[in-house]
């Protein structure tokens, strides 16, 4: 699925089940919040952490979609057309960075 249909698929599904958006400033706060929880994560199984018992069962998955599904939200209530945001910026970052990560040396 591309991203302008799950924007749409988000959309049909916050008229659905949803009611209406959380404002722009609540999904903000959800945002961070979700971020936390892949931070956590990422931190306890990939970083120096230990990972309690607790965290084990936790699905890096699933809490990353739960990070797209809120920047989806916040995008659809703000009029983003993510998708072409999405190639314009794959576009500037191939033309500004074409050669720009083969030269570092600390990627060797």
């Amino acid at each position: 699925m591309d991203i302008k249909h799950a924007q749409k698929e988000v959309d049909d599904w916050i008229k659905e089940h949803g009611v209406r958006y959380f404002n722009e400033l609540t999904n903000m706060a959800q945002l961070t919040e979700e971020v936390g929880e892949v931070a956590r994560i990422i931190a306890r199984r990939y970083g120096e952490q230990s990972e309690k018992e607790s965290d084990k069962e936790k699905d890096l998955g699933e809490e990353l979609a739960d990070v797209v599904f809120v920047v989806l939200c916040l995008a659809n209530q703000t009029g983003i057309d993510l998708q072409a945001a999405f190639d314009k910026k794959m576009d500037k970052k191939t033309k500004r960075d074409h050669d720009r990560h083969h030269n570092n040396n600390k990627l060797k």
